[in-house]
């Protein structure tokens, strides 16, 4: 079928940020009420009230949006398809209008279908667009129009649009196969290539055959059209495409020179931009979030330096993959100050789509990015450095408000965009360890789904590392399929490894313990890195929670304490957040957590697991607790070779430090076996989040299959030494028994040839 071009003009006055990304507010409340004269009883469809006045004024903004042009051609490929494909650049209004069109669309049939559900890939970016969303539909969220994310979900049973992250709509698919609940499904930021979304992509493919009647929608950036329609063949492809720029324009400067030694380059442009007294904030994106807490004391402690009639230099901090700014924007200008204050929004990769900020006016890009790639072959990630991909260099210079005439500068050549750059970026499951996604498919097989087809196929040798994982983790029966252990795990939100110590907890009963640890583990790193000149306070403060069986004690000591604090609060946000800035830590982090633990402990009350009493502190306990730990991290363990800290993985041979703020560090003796949760191989390789564990523990917990695959080695051979040791014990002691039953055997005969004599 031919593609659907629908070009759009630039409206008479700038139009609306689309609602994908965060904003900085919705507006004011002063609607026209010239639009009200003739359509005061005009109900609202979704929930029968009369529209608000708002609703009028959001509508006439709605209009302005680019993908408005497409709508008629958007629902009547709706009425006769099953699958849609509409593409357009970012901030066009897609995430924000199409999802509503398909609400429009099951409410003329009445729902008999179902309801729309719309993904995305940021929980952040799900919870702004359901909130922008209710807004314009004039109906109340968490009824009408909802959002379901990682351990919150704001729906009822009868919510007619939901907004959800492809990872919870994957979990839905285990209770419901074929998404029965929902008649339109919109999956968005299919070039975001997370796993959940490109199998998505797959499933509906095989669900749509099932279910004749379901409407699938997806909504991605032109770069990607010509990938799904291959993929999905004869389908309707809907391009809206802008004959101007949204908003004011941005001239792009290009650096002579490569990408190289970035990061001083982009502080030393930065302080010039700020010098030219030019107003306007600024936003640079980095390669990681090293740079830019690195970034932040640079910029902090400079600005101190400059001139005050240049005014002040505000760093602002937003970490993509927490969706979580430090020191909001909204709270850092002070309103009634003199002094002008620009902020400068310091970002990584993924936070082109999640920022809307008014005032950015210069957008610094360096143009490379790192980022963890996992290598099957050792089980561990490798800090890869390499260049972004087109479409997010295009996203970058996207990034501005009512600044007026803006400036993107990036600190790379023309060439190099045109010859080092990809179109898009790889798809994550090709780069990514894929035992849960592997786990997902083979529980969806016990719901008779068929074989999930990729758009990118994963490299054989990856699917069999993270079936020969789940194998180790006693998750498959001898046929392959789930094992009663393999379901139980799949029940749970968290990587199979995590997921099979907490099910090992209900054996060793230490559950209170491990949801802790499960929930520490899951949610953001909670100690913060100290600003320059307090980090040996910083030190001090974090010594109260260490705990010398290991970090994941540690961890244990750090929730218990926000607990009690919360316990003993009047005011428990504002307590909260002094707290945890008094002792470093951070406070999101630690809510999260309490989240997290709160729903996994409900997924194991929901399952009928047994739950022990908490005993933390004791003796007995600590084992147990390590004993549940080695049965899912087994694979994750480590020895120090040499008395001075440098651990050799016993699966591959490459060696690691204790990360600095492992409790282990400010310890003279370090642990000689230790159980790690993270390690990435980089410039500074250190093993994260670690405790130690005795030689004798893991051989009776590790599977011997596993033992006989790991490679020669020292630490192999003294493991081989306990085995064979115990070994002969357990051969005296079946030789003891069997002498003594021997022995008693011979009695017994004694006695009876006795009998027979007399």
């Amino acid at each position: 079928m031919a593609a659907v071009k629908v070009h759009t003009t630039k409206p008479d006055s700038a139009s609306p940020c689309d609602r994908e990304t965060f904003s900085e507010e919705f507006g004011s409340d002063s609607g026209d009420e010239a639009l009200l004269c003739d359509a005061d009883l005009e109900l609202n469809p979704f929930d029968g009230l009369p529209y608000s006045s708002r609703y009028y004024k959001l509508h006439q903004e709605r209009k302005q949006l680019p993908v408005w042009g497409a709508k008629s051609a958007f629902m009547a490929s709706l009425v006769s398809n099953p699958f849609i494909i509409l593409c357009g650049n970012a901030r066009i209004g897609k995430s924000s209008q199409i999802p509503q069109w398909c609400a429009e669309h099951c409410l003329s049939s009445k729902y008999q279908h179902g309801v729309v559900v719309c993904t995305q890939t940021h929980k952040q970016t799900a919870v702004s667009l359901a909130l922008r969303v209710a807004d314009e539909m004039d109906v109340n969220i968490g009824h009408e129009v909802g959002y379901t994310i990682p351990f919150e979900n704001c729906c009822i049973n009868e919510t007619i649009l939901r907004y959800s992250t492809d990872d919870m709509l994957l979990q839905e698919m285990m209770s419901d196969p074929l998404l029965e609940h929902y008649g339109v499904i919109v999956i968005d930021e299919t070039h975001k290539r997370t796993v959940s979304t490109d199998v998505l992509l797959g499933l509906l493919k095989d669900i749509v055959r099932q279910r004749p009647e379901l409407k699938v929608v997806i909504i991605s950036s032109p770069h990607m059209s010509k990938k799904l329609h291959s993929f999905y063949g004869n389908v309707p492809l809907i391009q809206v495409e802008n004959e101007e720029p949204i908003g004011y324009p941005v001239e792009v400067v290009y650096s002579c020179i490569p990408p190289e030694n970035y990061f001083m380059p982009a502080l030393k442009l930065l302080f010039e931009i700020h010098h030219t007294r030019e107003k306007g904030d600024i936003a640079i994106f980095l390669s990681c979030i090293k740079e830019i807490d690195e970034a932040c004391n640079i910029i902090r402690r400079e600005s101190s330096k400059l001139h005050p009639m240049l005014g002040e230099l505000v760093p602002v901090p937003f970490y993509p993959e927490q969706s979580r700014y430090v020191d909001g924007p909204s709270d850092i200008l002070e309103k009634n100050s003199r002094q002008y204050k620009r902020r400068v929004l310091l970002t990584t990769s993924m936070g082109e789509s999640l920022i809307c900020i008014e005032n950015v006016k210069f957008v610094i890009d360096v143009g490379m990015e790192k980022k963890n790639v996992y290598n099957p072959r050792i089980r561990a990630d490798s800090l890869v450095t390499q260049p972004i991909s087109k479409i997010q260099a295009d996203m970058r210079t996207q990034i501005r408000g009512s600044a007026g005439l803006g400036k993107c500068f990036r600190l790379y050549t023309e060439e190099f965009l045109k010859k080092e750059m990809t179109e898009l970026s790889p798809a994550c499951v090709l780069e990514s360890k894929l035992t849960r996604m592997v786990l997902f498919l083979k529980r969806m097989a016990i719901a008779d789904m068929g074989q999930c087809d990729f758009i990118d196929k994963p490299a054989p040798e990856a699917l069999m590392q993270a079936l020969e994982d789940l194998d180790y983790l006693a998750a498959l029966d001898d046929d392959g399929n789930l094992s009663e252990i393999g379901i139980i795990m799949s029940e749970f939100p968290l990587d199979p490894q995590m997921a099979k110590a907490l099910v090992a907890s209900c054996e060793f009963d230490c559950v209170h313990e491990m949801l802790t640890i499960a929930a520490m583990v899951t949610a953001p790193f909670c100690f913060l890195d100290p600003p320059p000149g307090s980090e040996e306070i910083a030190c001090t403060c974090r010594r109260k929670f260490l705990h010398s069986e290991g970090d994941h004690f540690t961890l244990i000591n750090v929730y218990n304490a926000y607990k009690q604090n919360k316990l003993l609060s009047s005011n428990q946000f504002c307590e909260d957040e002094k707290w945890c800035h008094d002792n470093f830590l951070n406070c999101s982090a630690l809510r999260t957590a309490d989240a997290i633990r709160a729903d996994l402990l409900d997924i194991m009350q929901r399952i009928e697991l047994p739950i022990s009493k908490p005993a933390f502190g004791t003796h007995k306990n600590s084992l147990n607790v390590k004993r549940a730990l080695l049965s899912g991290y087994f694979m994750q363990t480590a020895r120090d070779v040499d008395g001075l800290g440098n651990y050799v993985m016993l699966t591959h041979k490459h060696v690691a430090q204790l990360h600095p703020f492992s409790s282990y560090c400010s310890t003279k003796l370090k642990p000689e076996w230790v159980l790690f949760h993270e390690f990435t191989i980089s410039e500074n390789n250190c093993i994260r989040i670690v405790s130690d564990v005795s030689p004798e523990m893991f051989v009776q917990l590790a599977p011997q299959y596993y033992f006989t695959n790991l490679p020669p080695s020292e630490s192999k051979e003294l493991l081989q030494e306990i085995i064979d040791h115990f070994s002969k014990l357990s051969d005296g002691e079946e030789q003891h028994v069997s002498n003594k039953e021997n022995k008693q055997e011979d009695l017994s005969h004694q006695h009876e040839d006795r009998c027979v004599i007399q």
